[in-house]
């Protein structure tokens, strides 16, 4: 005969590989503050309601606090024959206070139960990585603003365009990581709604007070329809899609912080503490942080992955295979929170090389496409003003020089628009500071960027 809490129907014990397949109380085991604390909001409620005694509730309730002071003293052993961390839980609370263990599961399934922690798990780890963002969110913020009037190149096609002020560059980065946090609100949200007391998938004949339980729990409302209660993932789902464009975004900012740590670009320098040295290159300075945080991505895309897959053939309610939704949810979640954490001090602590930022700003005739707009303010049709600067160009590098380089009269082989004031145009600084409109790179702008960067990171915080 089984020895299974549920093995009443079963005439066999289950096999012990099976039971080994089968178990997931050694990672779901995350879940035990939320399974006791929902555990404890259902047997208060059964008692309000009249379905247990109220001192069967008090039993429980002091029972299930011993369970979570073993758990928490490292007294508590995870058995794999538990199947599970609600099994594993009930088993001891059983053994501490008796018969009132075994009606604690009155009008509640290991369904809705599973439910109702992973979703309690989830809103707490959803503000801890919030915390994480908001802190990058600052650091990015701050360091735009101590180094406002810095050049720098700006790129198309890793080839220079434009120059652009460092802390353009950096406030896109922000913006970025701006709209995760807003991401990852908006998932809390849609969370925000209590199963339990959905039951297996069909609700419960018991008379519960489902609006009760959900107040207790910290939720917003009950879950309006008990089969979609027990069945969906949507907000784990979210959640690993909320981490996968974070964690896409870091790495953006990664390849570029290691683009340009390179001594073929050597803009900015790593802080020794976010790097290593080569074991057979002494001289080697590898930015070993930038480069895991961009190679946790895709374990990062795998967890959302694997997730859609579980799903995408599930019919109603509940299946086995939504076992499988824990395991990417927590690895994804411990590899964006390890990365964000990293990621605040490693932009906060790396210095800038301005001689060969500005240098490089100027290189690659970046101040071309000032030129042309120059043209156009003559009256010049932008067609034609882009055929005379790209010949303009093509006679600069033919003379290895840049475009300011050039004399008034070789300008004036191209365009007898072109005159004396063209100087004024044609610097890198004049270019980034020309560029005023909402949103631009000029300093002007920039500064406004950081302002309202300023008051959002203020609000966050």
């Amino acid at each position: 005969m089984s020895k299974k809490m549920w093995g009443g129907r079963f005439s066999l014990p289950t096999d012990k590989f099976v039971e080994e397949f089968n178990a997931s109380v050694h990672f779901d085991n995350r879940f035990y503050k939320y399974d006791i604390k929902g555990s404890m909001a259902h047997a208060k409620m059964l008692a309000k309601q009249g379905i247990i005694s109220e001192e069967d509730r008090e039993n429980l309730l002091k029972g299930l606090e011993q369970v979570l002071s073993e758990i928490e003293a490292g007294n508590f052993e995870w058995k794999t024959e538990d199947e599970d961390i609600h099994m594993a839980i009930e088993k001891r609370l059983t053994e501490i206070v008796g018969d009132a263990g075994k009606r604690l599961h009155t009008a509640r399934s290991r369904n809705d139960q599973v439910a109702v922690d992973f979703r309690m798990y989830m809103k707490e780890e959803i503000i801890e990585v919030q915390a994480l963002l908001a802190e990058l969110l600052k650091t990015l913020m701050q360091k735009a603003d101590s180094e406002n009037a810095q050049l720098m190149p700006g790129f198309t096609h890793l080839q220079t365009a434009q120059p652009i002020l460092f802390a353009h560059w950096i406030m896109a980065y922000f913006q970025m990581l701006k709209r995760d946090f807003t991401r990852f609100a908006d998932c809390l949200e849609r969370m925000d709604y209590c199963p339990l007391g959905a039951g297996a998938l069909a609700g419960t004949t018991f008379d519960i007070d489902r609006h009760f339980t959900a107040s207790e729990l910290g939720f917003k409302a009950p879950t309006e329809n008990s089969l979609d209660s027990v069945s969906d993932r949507d907000f784990a789902i979210e959640f690993l899609s909320a981490c996968a464009i974070c964690q896409m975004h870091l790495s953006r900012f990664s390849e570029e912080l290691i683009i340009y740590s390179t001594s073929e670009f050597s803009f900015i320098e790593l802080s020794d503490d976010f790097c290593t040295c080569s074991s057979i290159m002494p001289q080697k300075k590898n930015p070993d942080m930038p480069e895991l945080i961009r190679g946790k991505t895709g374990r990062v895309y795998g967890s959302l992955i694997s997730m859609l897959t579980t799903m995408k053939g599930l019919p109603l309610a509940y299946n086995k295979d939504m076992q499988e939704d824990k395991e990417p949810v927590f690895d994804a979640l411990d590899t964006i929170k390890a990365s964000l954490k990293i990621f605040a001090p490693m932009v906060e602590k790396m210095t800038l090389r301005p001689e060969n930022m500005e240098k490089s700003a100027g290189a690659g005739y970046s101040t071309a496409t000032d030129l042309a707009d120059y043209l156009v303010r003559k009256g010049v049709p932008f067609r034609e003003s882009h055929h005379i600067v790209g010949s303009t160009v093509a006679y600069a590098i033919e003379k290895n020089v840049d475009i300011s380089e050039l004399s008034i009269d070789e300008f004036k082989r191209f365009s007898d628009a072109i005159t004396d004031d063209i100087y004024q145009y044609i610097t890198v600084r004049a270019s980034v500071n020309s560029r005023s409109a909402y949103g631009g790179t000029a300093e002007s702008s920039v500064k406004e960027q950081i302002k309202k960067a300023k008051k959002y990171v203020n609000e966050i915080f």
